[in-house]
Parts: C-alpha cells; sequence; structure tokens
C-alpha cells in the first residue's frame, strides 16, 4: 500500500466530504485510508479515505474561521436584556413657559428580534419637569413642577447590525401623575442618534430625543369675587439628550 504523509502547512486546506460537507483545517496525516486534519482551534478529526471526495488547498466557499470575524461585525446572541436610559432637556408649554426636564427609565425585553439587535419591551421610570413663566415674576407664579412616573411600551433599534450605526427608538404609554395637584395623560416620545455595540450582550447609545406630555392642572379662577375650579388641560413637549445602556 502506498503511503504518504503530509505536515501542517502554514495555509488550510479543506475537505469536500461525498455527504457534501467541508471541512476546514490543516492536514496533519494522509495516507490511503485516512485523512486527519486539524481545525483553527486545535481540535483534530480523522476522516476514512473514502469518505474524503476531494482535498482543496484554495476554498473560495470556505467560510471564514472564527477568528477571522470582522470586527465591526457583531452576532446576536442574547435574547433578554436591560435598558437603562438618562436623559435631559428643555421644555416648552404653549410658547409661554419654559424651563428643563430631567427622565430615568428602566426598561425590560428582548435584544434579539430576528438576526437583529432590537430591543422591544416595556417599563416605567422617573420624569421631572420644572417651568418657569418669564413674563410673570411674582413669587408665587414663577416656578411650575410636574414629577411623573411613566409606563411604557418602547423599540429601540438600530439601522444596521454593524459595531457602529445610527438608532432610533419610539416610546408611547401614560404618565402616571405624582401629585395630587394635576394629573397626568398620554406620554409619548421618539429617539434619533448613534448606538455602539460594545458586544453581543452590552451596548450604549446617544440619542436626541423629542418627548410629549399631557398635563390636566386644576385652574382657580376669581370671577366677580367668586372663586371657581376647573381642570385646564396642557401640552409638555420636550427636546433634548439621551443616554442609554443596554446590558
Amino acid at each position: 500500500i502506498l503511503i504518504s504523509v503530509s505536515c501542517l502547512c502554514a495555509h488550510a486546506e479543506t475537505l469536500l466530504l461525498r455527504t457534501g460537507a467541508r471541512v476546514r483545517g490543516g492536514i496533519v496525516f494522509q495516507n490511503d485510508e485516512v485523512v486527519i486534519i486539524r481545525n483553527a482551534e486545535g481540535a483534530r478529526f480523522q476522516y476514512p479515505r473514502a469518505e474524503v471526495e476531494q482535498i482543496l488547498a484554495n476554498d473560495p466557499e470556505a467560510e471564514e474561521a472564527p477568528n477571522e470575524q470582522k470586527e465591526d461585525d457583531i452576532t446576536v446572541s442574547k435574547k433578554a436584556s436591560i435598558l437603562l436610559e438618562i436623559a435631559g432637556g428643555f421644555t416648552s408649554v404653549s410658547r409661554e413657559n419654559v424651563g428643563g426636564a430631567f427622565s430615568a427609565d428602566i426598561l425590560v425585553g428582548t435584544h434579539h428580534i430576528g438576526d437583529r439587535h432590537i430591543f422591544a419591551g416595556g417599563g416605567l421610570g422617573y420624569h421631572g419637569i420644572y417651568l418657569i413663566n418669564p413674563f410673570t415674576m411674582s413669587a408665587n407664579n414663577v416656578f411650575e413642577k410636574y414629577n411623573f412616573l411613566p409606563i411604557q411600551a418602547a423599540l429601540r433599534m438600530p439601522f444596521t447590525e454593524k459595531k457602529h450605526a445610527p438608532a432610533f427608538g419610539l416610546s408611547l404609554g401614560y404618565g402616571v401623575a405624582l401629585s395630587k395637584e394635576y394629573k397626568g395623560g398620554v406620554y409619548a416620545g421618539m429617539d434619533f442618534g448613534y448606538r455602539c455595540q460594545v458586544n453581543p450582550k452590552t451596548a450604549i447609545g446617544v440619542m436626541f430625543y423629542v418627548q410629549y406630555q399631557q398635563v390636566t392642572k386644576q385652574v382657580t379662577n376669581n370671577i366677580e369675587g367668586n372663586e371657581f375650579t376647573n381642570y385646564a388641560g396642557r401640552n409638555i413637549v420636550t427636546f433634548g439628550t439621551k443616554f442609554s445602556f443596554y446590558f
């Protein structure tokens, strides 16, 4: 029997099996009865020669080895995720009241829809809105403060599956008022910005957002010496910057 032995070469070969499967690695031994190949992880596999249809030195259809993965490609591997968002911005109400806003939200959901890093879930948070009326400078009317507990559903999605990608987000829910002086209402938000997928389990984002919160406030009017109390609706719109942490 003719026996031939080959040493492991610097380049990789591909075994084309009669089943159609391809095995990529470096051949460490072969004769007319057996072929032994070692893959990129160092594991050795032995195949009967009768099962090997062809040995290819250069296989254009061979897949990249795991250590040849492009740095910019991130593999989806985690289905559940927690999303923490911290935001701050500028608030305006009917062009009369202006001020600032701060919010912190924690959301729980899936981070894997299909083969994409799409976050879909829900949660709650805290939103504080502080307003000042520049046209009313009396001590009792300068400042207004609104605090809400938003209960919301959220969607966060990058445009591509690259490590660095533009992204957008949507939020919809109800802002529960944390005071008896006003009532909450519909809450909605939209984000646009940048997300970096640090690894399959972790991502960070910097987003610009616009947020809408509906408020119903108790108002007391004095008409001819008589006080009348009713509720007036207000629409609070906030613009700002949001920092997102997926883990």
